[in-house]
């Protein structure tokens, strides 16, 4: 193992540290070529950061307001599964940056260095395929690779402060997670100093906490790393035998063992936390938990503030028309606890504890409750939607009930792990309506005598 001098824990040298001078030397690389499988069918033509989220923006708009916000403005986008989506979402919402300025979101689709049969073979890998561009043309000092599929809000200047002044070739943002729910993540253990002493990917067994036996520490998918060091630790890792092509199962133990990786607690950067001062950061990656995450916003006290000036989410607002309410019962209490974007057009119906995005209809005597809308959807008369995700431009017939029959709805459309999530397509729909046309056409001619059962 390399010796390596450990710095005390103080952070009062930060100050002396030129925000300025540290961005013009960074380099962000933001891992979007995610499919998102557990998504099921919202990811079967889109990748998982190009998934719609909080009424107005995509996943991915999360991690590139943080970069906007912490003033890193020299971004590179790694994509490859579905990208069209995430490509014009791209195009559309973030080519306001001036080139001229040094400022830039540029995009790095899998482009088959290697040979014509290979695509990026893991996170690593996409890294690695993608540094002799790092070099010729970015040149930077640090490099800071973010995951695009997570909802949170991250000052990611405070954590290549912390990287620099510890002296370390590289740092993984951390947050504490239940012992309970750890193996899902790259677990650490930490001295004093934050600097790592153990790392396991996904672990049967996750090392527990000092202070708090009860709870783990758990890689972010985060990492600050000095360049040079990252692309010596990228090239021996390409040609090992053994290798995932993995920060998380490579680069990262590979550090470790180096003596040189260190932790950056979130709680030490987090922008974006509830009424009770928690930090907030959630992985979307299930159809339960996208659900729930819609849920947190819609709350009394959101779990995440979408109003706050301060760390705004930017992204693709599309308003073509206000918001319109039309109710012939004014004393009727029909909008409650719910977001509703632009364009959205809502007669006599009752909305509660949901999120609309733009240009949805919801006709007569229909009760929405719990639900996730996604654009263009079209919700006729007296329906009933509960506890359901409905996915973009989805036409949902008359009188038609989602969320209220558990067993109808697993026959029908898809259901989450938990059973509490139903999820909607418009192809779901259409193999519906022509499984109705069908037996609706067989009856038909069963009274009529011409049919012979």
């Amino acid at each position: 193992m390399n010796a390596h001098k450990e710095k005390p824990l103080s952070y009062e040298p930060e100050r002396m540290l030129h925000n300025t001078d540290i961005a013009k030397n960074t380099l962000v690389l933001i891992l979007a070529g995610g499919r998102g499988s557990r998504l099921y069918e919202m990811t079967d033509r889109r990748s998982k950061p190009a998934v719609y989220f909080g009424g107005n923006w995509r996943i991915i708009d999360f991690t590139l307001s943080n970069c906007l916000n912490s003033n890193l403005l020299k971004i590179g986008v790694i994509t490859q599964y579905e990208a069209h989506s995430l490509l014009r979402h791209l195009q559309h919402a973030w080519s306001f940056m001036p080139r001229e300025r040094g400022q830039f979101v540029d995009m790095l689709p899998a482009r088959q260095q290697i040979d014509e049969s290979m695509w990026y073979r893991g996170t690593a890998d996409a890294v690695w395929q993608n540094v002799p561009i790092m070099k010729e043309h970015y040149k930077p000092k640090y490099v800071l690779i973010l995951a695009g599929d997570h909802i949170y809000k991250m000052d990611y200047m405070q954590m290549l402060r912390d990287h620099i002044y510890s002296g370390a070739k590289c740092t993984v943002g951390c947050i504490e997670v239940k012992r309970s729910e750890a193996k899902e993540f790259g677990i650490m253990a930490v001295n004093e100093n934050l600097k790592v002493q153990e790392f396991v990917e996904k672990p049967a067994d996750p090392p527990a906490m000092r202070e708090k036996p009860d709870h783990s520490l758990a890689s972010m998918g985060i990492y600050v790393f000095d360049a040079d060091y990252l692309y010596q630790a990228l090239e021996e890792e390409v040609v090992s035998e053994n290798t995932h092509h993995d920060f998380g199962k490579d680069v990262i133990p590979r550090a470790l063992e180096d003596g040189v990786l260190y932790a950056h607690p979130f709680e030490r950067s987090c922008m974006g936390r509830n009424a009770e001062g928690s930090i907030y950061w959630r992985d979307v990656g299930t159809l339960d938990s996208y659900w729930r995450a819609h849920m947190d916003l819609v709350t009394e006290h959101p779990q995440l503030n979408l109003f706050d000036r301060n760390w705004p989410v930017i992204g693709l607002p599309t308003q073509p028309m206000p918001a319109k309410f039309f109710y012939k019962d004014r004393n009727c209490r029909t909008l409650d606890n719910s977001l509703v974007s632009g364009g959205c057009l809502i007669t006599d119906a009752q909305i509660s504890s949901s999120v609309l995005f733009d240009r949805v209809t919801v006709n007569e005597d229909s009760v929405i409750d719990s639900a996730v809308i996604l654009p263009g959807v079209y919700i006729g008369r007296n329906c009933h939607l509960k506890n359901c995700i409905i996915e973009r431009n989805c036409v949902i017939p008359d009188g038609m009930k989602i969320g209220i029959n558990p067993e109808e709805d697993a026959k029908r459309f898809r259901t989450s792990s938990s059973g509490e999530v139903v999820l909607v397509t418009p192809a779901m729909l259409e193999r519906l309506a022509l499984e109705e046309k069908t037996k609706a056409a067989v009856q038909e001619q069963v009274e009529k005598g011409d049919y012979l059962i």
